[in-house]
């Protein structure tokens, strides 16, 4: 990811998921998704794995990004 298109429409979506009330994190910390996006523009090999967190019902309730090391 990178490309300024996606980085906006990466944007969008997790703008998205916070109108629903939905937690953002990245690597544990509370997140906000301009926070998220820029994470990803700041890293030279931006590698973040999406973690969804499910509700009872199978609703997402947390949406979590976590740094991929490579090696």
């Amino acid at each position: 990811m990178g490309d300024e298109v996606d980085l906006q429409m990466m944007f969008r979506e997790l703008t998205g998921y916070e109108k629903n009330r939905i937690d953002l994190r990245i690597d544990g910390i509370p997140a906000s998704p301009m926070q998220i996006v820029q994470a990803h523009v700041v890293r030279e090999e931006p590698a973040y794995m999406r973690d969804y967190i499910l509700n009872d019902k199978g609703d997402i309730k947390e949406l979590w990004f976590t740094s991929i090391k490579s090696s």
